[in-house]
């Protein structure tokens, strides 16, 4: 192991509810904690893995953001996704043996090294495990799906409320507050996942802070009328 690796185990992991199966029994859990028992930081800006690179291990995300991004033919970096504490990245791998994107961290960040074949091999003993794994990415797709609706079908104002309304779950699940967080991307990053220009990033984020619904005070955003959110997103639902 070298200086960034350190020994962790997942059986005592307060988030091995959201990376992990419950239901595992004592014998089950200690083998898991065998085959993932390394984690490794990343600084801010770094990347821990990139396009190309061979696919070995997935990552659950300890602490800290990341991004991924591909980088297009023109030489614009179009930003896929963003990852936080208790998520699973490196998925893109599996299809090619390769990755296919890049994953860079937005903060300084920690993740727990999960070989893939040793998970493969432990996912045909344990039912309970293979099936999560099968959530997992069973996510990724509606996840992907989800954003091909934003892209396809939303206006901006649209974009930008399903975005934070997204972000704001999957941050509270992770026990943080439901109406407050900090934006760990730029607005810049922000437009590029949801295809959308920096200055109609801003605007719109200046649009919602003058009608009331957020308060933005440079990355701080307080969600003051979540239900306004919602009926930008879908009016019919909430009329």
């Amino acid at each position: 192991m070298d200086a960034h690796s350190i020994k962790v185990a997942c059986s005592s992991c307060n988030l091995r509810e959201l990376c992990l199966p419950m239901g595992l029994n004592p014998e089950e859990m200690d083998k898991l904690d065998r085959v993932i028992s390394t984690r490794k930081r990343i600084k801010r800006g770094q990347a821990l893995f990139n396009v190309g690179d061979k696919f070995t291990s997935l990552y659950a995300v300890r602490s800290g953001f990341f991004k991924t991004c591909v980088t297009t033919a023109d030489g614009r970096d179009q930003v896929t996704g963003f990852q936080m504490t208790g998520e699973i990245i490196g998925m893109d791998g599996i299809v090619s043996d390769h990755h296919s994107c890049d994953a860079v961290a937005l903060e300084d960040a920690e993740v727990c090294i999960m070989p893939f074949d040793q998970v493969e091999e432990l996912s045909r003993e344990f039912t309970t495990l293979q099936h999560h794994v099968h959530k997992i990415l069973s996510r990724e797709i509606v996840r992907d799906h989800s954003v091909m609706l934003l892209l396809g079908s939303m206006r901006a104002e649209e974009r930008l409320a399903a975005f934070l309304l997204n972000l704001v779950q999957r941050l509270h699940a992770r026990g943080f507050s439901q109406s407050e967080f900090v934006l760990r991307m730029t607005r810049e990053e922000i437009g590029s996942y949801l295809g959308m220009k920096l200055e109609t990033v801003s605007r719109t984020f200046s649009k919602f802070a003058e009608d009331g619904i957020i308060d933005v005070k440079q990355r701080h955003v307080h969600i003051k009328n979540v239900d306004a959110l919602r009926q930008i997103v879908n009016p019919q639902t909430c009329a």
